[in-house]
């Protein structure tokens, strides 16, 4: 009995090999392009959301100081807060007053530390307040609506997230 003899492997001919591989390449280069335009788009609408965040935020800090202010007790003289924490618990009252549920989160910085503006001296006290970001905002216009564009109009010449300010002018400083 003869033993089966083996056929000779068939060889691949020269040039024909690697278009799976030059084709898997330009595939895995294609959705690296993909993902980063999907990864840029992303950051962009994450930062517009984290601004109108910052003016909701800014708006209610300035409401709150705003019935601070206003909300003196009878037979003292108005005036603004010493601190952040003031707003939490007002003390100028028997029954201590909220003016705001807790001190928000700058959702450009992602801490609750937060630019303070004050009143001139002596009493340097805090009318309003604006985020530590340096960075630049992607809005330059358009701060009508939701808002009213009065007190957002200084916002269009604004070169970082540190001159968006937050300020409650008392009734007697609008002489302007």
């Amino acid at each position: 009995m003869a033993l089966p003899t083996s056929r000779p492997c068939k060889r691949r001919q020269q040039g024909q090999g690697g278009y799976t591989y030059i084709g898997l390449l330009f595939l895995v280069a294609v959705m690296g392009i993909t993902l980063a335009a999907a990864g840029m788009v992303w950051r962009v609408q994450a930062q517009r959301e984290h601004e109108l965040e910052l003016m909701f935020i800014g708006r209610q800090f300035a409401a709150a100081i705003a019935r601070y202010y206003e909300n003196t007790p009878a037979g003292q003289r108005p005036g603004f807060p010493a601190k952040l924490e003031d707003l939490l618990d007002d003390r100028r009252w028997p029954v201590p007053k909220r003016h705001l549920r807790r001190i928000f989160i700058d959702p450009m910085t992602g801490t609750t530390e937060w630019g303070l503006v004050r009143t001139p001296a002596p009493d340097n006290r805090i009318m309003g307040v604006y985020s530590l970001s340096k960075d630049t905002p992607m809005k330059q216009v358009g701060f009508g609506w939701p808002y009213d564009a009065g007190d957002l109009a200084d916002f269009t010449s604004a070169l970082t997230y540190q001159d968006w300010r937050f300020i409650y002018v008392a009734p007697g400083d609008r002489g302007n």
